[in-house]
C-alpha cells in the first residue's frame, strides 16, 4: 500500500536529452531540469526493458549526465527489469545495478526486480494481471518507502 502524501513523477523525456559528452560544460536546459528533478526526489524507481542484453542506450545516456554531479548520491532506488524472454532482463538489471553502485545509490538485494515473461503478466492495457508479480512490487516500492524513511531520518539526525 502506498501512503496517500506519495507522489509520483514520470520522466518522459529520456530520449529528448542530448547525448552525453564530457567535455560538454555549456548549461544545457533539458539536462539542467533533469539534475534539478533528480535531486529533489526523496527516492526513484527505474524500470527499464532489457535491449540487445543490456540498458537502452537512451537510459544510459541520462545516467551519464549525473555521474559527476551526484544527483543520485545516496538516493534511494529501486530498479525493475522486464522482459518477454524467461531471463526477466537480468542482463539489462546487471548492468544497471552497476551503474547505480558508480552513481552511489542506496540499494540492496531487496531493491530489485526481473519480471520475466511479461506479456503473460499483463493485459492489453498494460494492467499487471499475475497476482505473484503485483505481490512483488508491492515489496519493492514497500522497500523503497522504508529506504527514504531511513535516508530521510538519518538526514534530519
Amino acid at each position: 500500500m502506498i501512503p496517500h502524501l506519495v507522489t509520483f513523477h514520470f520522466y518522459e523525456e529520456l530520449e529528448q536529452l542530448p547525448p552525453f559528452h564530457p567535455d560538454k560544460t555549456e548549461d544545457v536546459p533539458i539536462v539542467s531540469s533533469f539534475r534539478r528533478q533528480l535531486a529533489t526526489a526523496d527516492g526513484v524507481i527505474i524500470c527499464t526493458p532489457e535491449y540487445a542484453f543490456g540498458v537502452p542506450g537512451v537510459l544510459k545516456n541520462a545516467l551519464d549526465w549525473v555521474v559527476s554531479t551526484g544527483e543520485f548520491n545516496e538516493k534511494p532506488v529501486a530498479v525493475i527489469s522486464a522482459s518477454p524472454l524467461t531471463s526477466g532482463g537480468d542482463k539489462a538489471l546487471e548492468s544497471l545495478l552497476h551503474t547505480l553502485t558508480a552513481l552511489g545509490t542506496i540499494k540492496d538485494e531487496n531493491s530489485s526486480l526481473s519480471i520475466p515473461t511479461v506479456k503473460k503478466k499483463i493485459n492489453e492495457q498494460g494492467q499487471i494481471t499475475d497476482e505473484d508479480t503485483y505481490k512483488k512490487l508491492q515489496l519493492l516500492l514497500g522497500h523503497l518507502m522504508m529506504a527514504i524513511e531511513k535516508q530521510k531520518g538519518n538526514k534530519e539526525g
